[in-house]
């Protein structure tokens, strides 16, 4: 069974949450501040977190921080009535992985929730298309306008590694686990190296990528 932690503090939001997602098949387990939510997420395997960012104690972009330093990858989801486009970059560069304004519907969170679960799962869909090109990871191909483009093992982990964090951004040392494997010694230069060859064969323009895009002092994105 899938398990959800929910931090909030409003205490008819949070039952709203747990009773709906309980509804929805979750297991679900409720805190109501941030420092028993950075305790409680590290002692617990968890499949997803929902994190108001309001909280009392710790904030939720306190905690966010914390359980990322600590190398937490559990799906992080954060729940703010703060619009503004600030407060939503700052969450995502903290390492959430969605941010969602409330109000919002049930309907809309839950879908929300599937899509975080699917990126996180480590399934990559067997074909994916973007702009003029075509990957199909079943069969190890990679496609331009339907022509073959050689690409090899490496690319296609890296692709892999893009196409299930697709938006998010991903460090050299993610992308060096993703394609090389956890102990393997290659240097981030590798990684920079392999990132100029897959974007000959993906951009239209190299030199001014649109969809396989640096972010100064954190790692790439992918944008397809």
């Amino acid at each position: 069974m899938t398990r959800v932690l929910i931090v909030e503090d409003d205490p008819d939001l949070a039952f709203g949450l747990q009773d709906d997602l309980k509804t929805e098949g979750y297991e679900v387990e409720l805190v109501r501040d941030g420092l028993t939510a950075s305790r409680r997420a590290q002692e617990q395997r968890w499949d997803l977190i929902l994190l108001d960012v309001m909280l009392p104690g710790r904030d939720g972009f306190e905690v966010c921080r914390d359980l990322r330093r600590a190398g937490l990858r559990t799906p992080i989801i954060m729940l703010t009535a703060r619009a503004g486009e600030a407060e939503k970059v700052l969450g995502l560069e903290l390492g959430a992985d969605d941010y969602v304004t409330k109000p919002f519907s049930p309907r809309e969170l839950r879908a929300r929730i599937k899509a975080a679960l699917r990126r996180s799962s480590g399934e990559a869909p067997e074909i994916y298309c973007f702009g003029d090109i075509e990957i199909d990871f079943a069969r190890a191909e990679l496609r331009r306008l339907g022509t073959p483009v050689e690409a090899t093992s490496l690319e296609f982990k890296l692709l892999g590694a893009f196409v299930r964090n697709r938006g998010r951004v991903l460090s050299r040392d993610q992308l060096l686990e993703a394609a090389w494997g956890h102990g393997t010694f290659v240097t981030d230069r590798t990684v920079d190296h392999h990132i100029v060859n897959l974007r000959r064969k993906i951009e239209l323009h190299p030199e001014d990528p649109r969809y396989l895009v640096s972010v100064r002092g954190m790692g790439y994105r992918f944008d397809g």
